[in-house]
């Protein structure tokens, strides 16, 4: 999947609640790049009413080679959906880390959530 030159290179993300059957809406979510066993926090952000966010969460000169990690605040998310969920929860915070490897590429992050369990791939 090579860029045409046409569009640069950007992360995005989508989250759905499979348990809902739903797209999840305000979901927090932290982006950090790893480097040398350090976590650099880049931004934070929230998913709007289709579970996406309302931009990239990473594309231009910000982009680049490396690794990085998202961090998704699911246990929040469902206790505002009004799920019962125990003290500590299964699933509290979800880290998904990945690699970029070439940052002129459109690179998606879906999340798939319910309560008790998460699927992710790279997307498009």
């Amino acid at each position: 999947m090579a860029n045409d030159g046409k569009a640069p290179g950007k992360l995005t993300t989508h989250v759905l609640d499979t348990a809902g059957g739903r797209p999840a809406a305000g979901v927090s979510l932290d982006l950090f790049r790893i480097s040398d066993n350090r976590r650099d926090h880049l931004c934070s952000a929230e998913t709007n009413a289709d579970g996406r966010c309302d931009g990239p969460l990473l594309e231009g000169a910000a982009f680049a080679a490396g690794a990085y990690e998202l961090v998704f605040h699911v246990a929040e998310y469902f206790r505002r959906q009004g799920v019962d969920l125990p003290d500590e929860p299964f699933l509290d915070v979800v880290p998904i880390r990945f690699g970029i490897a070439e940052p002129g590429q459109h690179y998606h992050v879906p999340l798939l959530i319910s309560p008790y369990g998460y699927s992710t791939y790279r997307g498009s």
